[in-house]
């Protein structure tokens, strides 16, 4: 059994052999102007009635020199894809697919508004951050495990696991106090998640930064390097033991780690330059020593980029802030990362397309998914068949050629599609129900789209309000093995307006054992 990647708000894990948070912005969406100029063929996805219709206009193709050619949402059937008749994935569907409550956890008791980011699913516990501590739960029935205590609470979780159940977490270096509210997020520390442990944890100094830790905002794992970053540079360590493999180091040239994508393998955005004038490069890097393998230089303009996959290595950015919806992404970027050289930039208008990185950190997209060389997106919700209600699909870009390869999978009337992470060559997905139905989770073939329903959650009126109680957008979601996971990532104190019949989760879990 694979471990399942971590956090997943409506995650898409980016890895697809780990078990995956976002932050939408809100606004009117707009189509993106900027044009692709050096494409093989464009084509518009129209959003229609029922469902999405491809119409396609072929281009000349050309310009796949060292840099490498733009494309457009072109039509047409990929016949060619990787997971054209691969085999699927280890999430079967039982033989009821009906599932029960299995456990509701209160939101812990805090005083302001805390972060809670940072869950993960072992063979034997469920794990979720807590008030200074992270806990294991029963995956069964929701009662502790095991408590890890903490001296300052949770800022930054790792969606990443090693095969034995560990991982990696940035926390405060105290509780909040009268002489410092807001104490820095300048620990990082490795769990193990079959014991409930804490390794290590460690703090570093720069140049920069004198004798004071350096503060932390994100942190990923890749293999046995534990990666933290921030805007005073990256740091890693040594999994097993917190050796320092590398620290933020003074440079001439005003550069420094914004933060890595982890997984497979391990990247990193690296921005030089001044505020007004950044410059940003996409590094492919060696775990061990964090020297660069590779380089790709992003377009003038682009403020800030997210790292959608590692292997292969796919980035989201917006160009010349042009997708107006909050989601950060123009564009895709698929990167050769041996080389460093685009391989295809795919055009992702945020009038049409739903996938999700509206964060500064690097390693926080949602809504999507990676696999089979396709990079899997939501469109936006639209008009259905019916009387009312709306909904959405699922469709692939290939991440070769950028086209859109043929088929979707159409989430059905009043139900909207989300992404979560891959399994196999499947697409793991959530299907958010309408007011009186109980959501779903699917099965996608990564090729053909069939769907295949893995759990169907129960529609009475209690427990629906408990799970349309996490917003899809906000939430961390895990599915593994017949069991859905859905936890806050934020908690606030309850107002005084609010009343006993007005429940708050912090997690919810189905079966359908």
């Amino acid at each position: 059994m694979h471990p399942q990647q971590g956090y997943g708000y409506p995650t898409a894990p980016m890895q697809p052999q780990y078990g995956a948070p976002q932050q939408p912005g809100g606004g009117k969406k707009f189509s993106t102007r900027m044009q692709i100029i050096v494409a093989a063929a464009v084509a518009v996805v129209l959003i229609v009635g029922g469902g999405v219709f491809y119409a396609s206009s072929s281009g000349d193709e050309g310009g796949k020199k060292d840099e490498a050619a733009s494309a457009g949402t072109n039509g047409g059937e990929d016949k060619g894809g990787e997971g054209d008749g691969l085999a699927g994935g280890t999430e079967k569907a039982p033989s009821d697919t009906k599932a029960k409550v299995a456990f509701q956890l209160p939101h812990p008791e805090v005083t302001d508004t805390t972060v809670v980011a940072g869950s993960w699913a072992t063979d034997k516990v469920y794990v979720k951050t807590g008030a200074y501590e992270v806990v294991g739960y029963d995956l069964a029935k929701g009662t502790k495990v095991w408590s890890i205590p903490l001296k300052g609470q949770v800022c930054a979780a790792s969606r990443h696991m090693s095969k034995d159940y560990k991982t990696a977490i940035a926390f405060e270096e105290g509780k909040p106090s009268a002489s410092d509210k807001y104490p820095s997020c300048n620990q990082v520390g490795a769990l193990d998640l079959a014991t409930g442990k804490l390794m290590w944890s460690k703090s570093v100094t720069s140049a920069s930064s004198g004798d004071r830790p350096v503060r932390f905002g994100e942190v990923t794992l890749s293999g046995s390097t534990v990666a933290a970053g921030g805007t005073s540079g990256g740091a890693a360590f040594n999994l097993a033991d917190g050796a320092e493999l590398w620290k933020p180091k003074a440079d001439t040239n005003n550069c420094y780690d914004m933060g890595y994508g982890g997984g497979e393998a391990l990247a990193v955005v690296r921005k030089c330059g001044s505020y007004d004038d950044p410059q940003l490069t996409i590094q492919a890097l060696d775990p061990s020593t964090g020297a660069p393998l590779s380089s790709y230089s992003m377009p003038p303009g682009v403020e800030y980029a997210s790292i959608v996959s590692t292997k292969p290595l796919v980035v989201a950015a917006d160009v010349g802030d042009t997708a107006g919806d909050g989601s950060s992404i123009s564009d895709f970027f698929s990167i050769d990362a041996a080389t460093g050289k685009l391989i295809v930039r795919i055009s992702a208008d945020a009038d049409k397309y739903a996938a999700d990185c509206g964060s500064t950190e690097v390693e926080q997209c949602g809504s999507l998914a990676v696999g089979n060389n396709r990079i899997y997106v939501p469109t936006e919700e639209h008009e259905g068949g019916g009387e009312y209600g709306d909904t959405n699909e699922i469709v692939a870009f290939d991440l070769t050629t950028g086209k859109l390869v043929g088929g979707r999978a159409d989430a059905g009337d009043r139900y909207t599609l989300t992404p979560l992470r891959m399994d196999g060559t499947n697409v793991i997905a959530y299907k958010r129900p309408p007011y009186d139905k109980g959501g779903q989770i699917v099965s996608i073939d990564g090729s053909t789209f069939k769907e295949t329903v893995l759990m169907v959650n129960p529609d009475d009126k209690a427990v629906r309000e408990a799970e349309t109680s996490f917003s899809v957008d906000y939430a961390e979601f895990i599915y593994e093995k017949g069991r859905l996971f859905i936890s806050e990532k934020m908690v606030s104190e309850p107002s005084k307006s609010s009343s006993l019949d007005d429940k708050q989760y912090l997690v919810v879990s189905f079966s359908t054992d």
